[in-house]
Formats: C-alpha cells, structure tokens, sequence
C-alpha cells in the first residue's frame, strides 16, 4: 500500500467489511461453532468448497477471512477477467509456496464463469492439496460446474441477509458515518426491502442517504424520490395518438359499443397502424375483461390474426369485430388486480426461497438438501387438491385473487371456495 493509498475515497461497503468471521452477519450456519465452516477454522484445516449464494452475503469477505484465521496466503482470481495463463501462474506460485511451507486459499469469484475445460484445469492442483479452492457463485453449482470439480467440494449455500442482519449493517453504517440515517421506522423497514437482501447494496443506499443535509427525515415516499431514478415520461408530440387509444379503450371497458366503433374508425381514418390497435385489443381483452368472458382474448388474438392474414381494409373488419364483442362481453379486473398485488408482494418479499416441497430435485446435491422434500401429486388424491402452501415459508399466504360474480368468473369463484374449504379441512 502507498503512502496515500488509505487516504483514497473508499466505498462505506469497503470500509465495513469485517475485520474477523465472528464480524460477519447472516452465516451463523456455516461460521458459528457449530458451523460446518466453523468447525473446519477451529481445527485450522480448510476443505475445498464452493459458496452459494445472492449478491451481497459475503462470500468474498468469507474468502478472505478464511486464509486469514488458517495462516494461508490469499489468492483472489475473477473467472470474468482471467483465462489459462492466470490459471497457471497462480499455480505455479502456490507449488513454491507449499515447498516452503505455506499453503494457498484461491477465491475464484464467479467461479461459474469458467467453462468446462477451465474448470477440469483446478482438479490436479485441488486434488493434491496444491490450492485451498474457494469458489463463490450466484447460480445453482449442479447445473453450473463439473461433477468432477463437485465432487472435490464441498457446497455450502449462503443465506441472503435477513431483517435482523441488516439491522447490524445499518448500524456499523451508522456509526462509521457518524449520524443517524434521516429515516422514520417505515422508511428504514422499505430501505431494508429495497436492499432485497444485499448487504452491500444496503451499504450503498446508506452512504448515498447520509449526503442529506442534517435534519433531514425521509417517509417512504420520499425514500423512493431519493434513491431511485424517475420513469421518463412519454413523448408529447404524439398527444393525439394516446389521446385516441385512450377513448377507444376507455369506450370498450364503459360497455359502450358505438362509441367504441367510432374510436376505431378514427384511428383507422387518421392513419393509425392497424396492428398497434391490434395489440391494443388484445390489451384491453387480458386488463379489462379477463376472465368473466376467456373467449374475449381468443377473439383478440384471432382478429389480429387475420388482420395479418387478409391486411387492409379487409383485415380491419377482424379487429372491429373483437371490439365489439369485447365492448359487449361481461368486465372483470379481477386478473389485472391480482396480478398487480402479486408483483407488490413479490417486490416486499425479495428474493425469498419457494418451499422446499414445490422445487425440482433433479441432481443428488439438491436431494440432499431437502429440495422436493414433501411434495404432494395432486391429482393421487381424493379430492385432486393436496391443499400444500406454495408460499414461501417465511411469507403468510395472501389472498391476491377475488374473481366478481359475473360472466365464467362465478365458477371460478366456487371452485376457490371449494378449494379454500378443504384447505382449512386439512389444516385442522
């Protein structure tokens, strides 16, 4: 390091990052005493392995901390930037380390990366205890690395940093910062949720926060303003364009076929593209009428279609034709509600595991670690309902969908009730 080199600006993620494993927050599984990480420090024997895990649960940091409570030399290699000759050099560097004495933990950081005959290259060296080989990765090992390299490793999955993790994060951020995060309650419970389980990220948004000035206090609208960038907005000079596909498609969810008609031919007289009202149509079929009347987005799909087939003005009969019938069928937003709840929850929720029971087990590794576990067929039931929850187990069950009383969406709604019924059944 150089003179100047610790007065340089540092990132608040890199200025955090923990000095000892018992600093590290969220991997208690692992690097607790109890750990399987933990118990391999203590005896001061490391096994090669590979961590699992999102963005920004530390498994750099691990890396790194390992080599140092286990006296190796620490060796970093991005699979990104680094090719054979890298590969070799390192190799070649640790051979005469281990001659006089000391070993080698080499962190591959996005070890995934590397193709199938790269990876083949780590075996002999892993093998013979060459290289401590720590691999980290964001994406499933079975799919992505060797089985021969597998076999070699240990996989260990890190947990994406939970509401009391980053609760510490936040308050190391604090306190290295000097001053409280200009936030009330609700808006430090959405920055946690905006972090989506990334510490680092978090750290980010934190730094980025403490350039408010003092006696700032943010709610969690103001958060949003703060931290994300605005939608651009749409071009103006096309005023009369949206204003036209809005009273068409306005007229059509009203109920109001004339009108409807009247829109279209507009459209059609000022020049409009007949497949970008096609595409409308088709819209308005999926948002506006869903499913109290499913034939609504068949008849949609079949006018653009046809307008392809047959082109103008022929074609434009078809796509008269579905917004009539879409302008008389019965409405129903229930879909387009449902769906837009979902994506809320979805956004609240982050990146949070399905349970194990609704996962796929395809490789032995994910047999192990419980994927498929409990899984029930439905239809070997009586009932043809097994009544499992396919929520995430840390998320309580929403009720997202509520289908009207009106058009197909009645029988729907029965065969919900019926289901919800058996439901409580099974739960007693």
């Amino acid at each position: 390091m150089s003179l100047f080199e610790d007065q340089a600006p540092r990132p608040l993620a890199d200025k955090l990052r923990p000095r000892k494993l018992s600093d590290v927050v969220g991997q208690d599984h692992l690097l607790g005493p109890q750990g399987a990480i933990g118990r391999m420090v203590a005896q001061h024997h490391l096994a090669s392995m590979i961590l699992w895990g999102p963005p920004g649960c530390g498994k750099t940091t691990i890396a790194r901390l390992l080599a140092e409570a286990t006296s190796m030399h620490f060796e970093p290699l991005s699979a990104v930037f680094s090719g054979v000759a890298d590969l070799r050099k390192v190799f070649d560097a640790a051979q005469k380390r281990r001659v006089g004495g000391q070993g080698t933990l080499l962190f591959v950081d996005e070890i995934h990366r590397f193709n199938r005959a790269q990876q083949d290259g780590f075996l002999p060296y892993v093998e013979t205890g060459v290289v401590v080989l720590v691999g980290a990765t964001t994406e499933n090992p079975s799919f992505e690395l060797n089985g021969a390299l597998l076999s070699r490793c240990q996989v260990f999955v890190l947990h994406r940093l939970d509401d009391a993790a980053l609760d510490i994060l936040l308050a190391r951020a604090e306190k290295a910062l000097k001053r409280r995060l200009p936030l009330d309650d609700a808006a430090r419970q959405a920055l946690k949720a905006m972090a989506d389980g990334d510490g680092r990220f978090l750290l980010n948004l934190a730094e980025e926060l403490a350039l408010l000035p003092e006696g700032a206090l943010l709610d969690t609208a103001a958060l949003a303003v703060a931290v994300q960038k605005r939608a651009p907005l749409y071009d103006k000079a096309q005023e009369g364009h949206y204003n036209l596909i809005s009273a068409l498609h306005k007229s059509v969810r009203g109920s109001d076929v004339d009108a409807a008609l009247y829109w279209l031919a507009r459209m059609l007289a000022g020049g409009e593209h007949p497949e970008y009202i096609a595409r409308r149509v088709v819209r308005m079929a999926v948002e506006d009428i869903g499913l109290a009347d499913p034939q609504g987005l068949v008849q949609a799909l079949a006018a653009w279609q046809a307008y392809e087939r047959l082109g103008s003005p022929e074609g434009e009969l078809a796509i008269a034709q579905a917004v009539i019938y879409l302008a008389t069928a019965p409405k129903s937003v229930a879909a387009y509600m449902a769906f837009g709840a979902a994506t809320r929850a979805a956004k609240e929720s982050g990146s949070l595991m399905p349970p194990m029971h609704s996962v796929n087990a395809p490789t032995r590794l994910m047999r192990e670690l419980g994927y498929g576990e409990g899984y029930v067929y439905d239809p070997d039931t009586e009932e043809g309902f097994s009544g499992l929850n396919y929520f995430p187990d840390e998320l309580p069950r929403q009720s997202l969908y509520h289908p009207i009383d009106r058009g197909f969406e009645r029988e729907i709604r029965k065969r919900l009730e019926y289901w919800e019924k058996l439901r409580r059944k099974k739960a007693e």
